[in-house]
């Protein structure tokens, strides 16, 4: 896949995916012949994966600890399993922030709603 279709793919601006590159979350993309990059599948994998873990809110720094840890082994699984625990804590404390900000926003709005229908009736 070329830049253009991955960036396309994923929602990740061309200059993010160079970027990535340059700082090494993504290993080296091979290029053709004209020296255009072309994502292989191992890509395509890291990719999605930094996309999800981007998403997530993990900062850059913090994925690039991980990603490090990732390449020492097996002897590490503990710290990563550490920095996705610690990660889904504060989106499970986002979700109850966004959850009270739905129920505020769902509640002013059905008093617009009677209100609304008071006066129609």
């Amino acid at each position: 896949m070329t830049i253009k279709e991955v960036s396309e793919k994923f929602h990740i601006s061309a200059d993010t995916l160079r970027y990535y590159e340059k700082i090494g979350l993504i290993e080296p993309v091979r290029r053709n012949a004209n020296g255009i990059r072309n994502y292989q599948e191992s890509d395509i994998n890291r990719i999605e994966f930094l996309r999800c873990m981007r998403l997530s809110g993990l900062s850059i720094q913090m994925l690039s600890q991980y990603l490090e840890l990732a390449a020492e082994g097996d002897q590490t699984i503990h710290q990563r399993k550490d920095i996705l625990l610690q990660q889904r804590e504060e989106i499970l404390a986002k979700m109850r922030e966004l959850q009270e900000t739905l129920d505020h926003l769902n509640h002013k709005i059905d008093i617009y709603d009677e209100k609304l229908s008071q006066k129609i009736i």
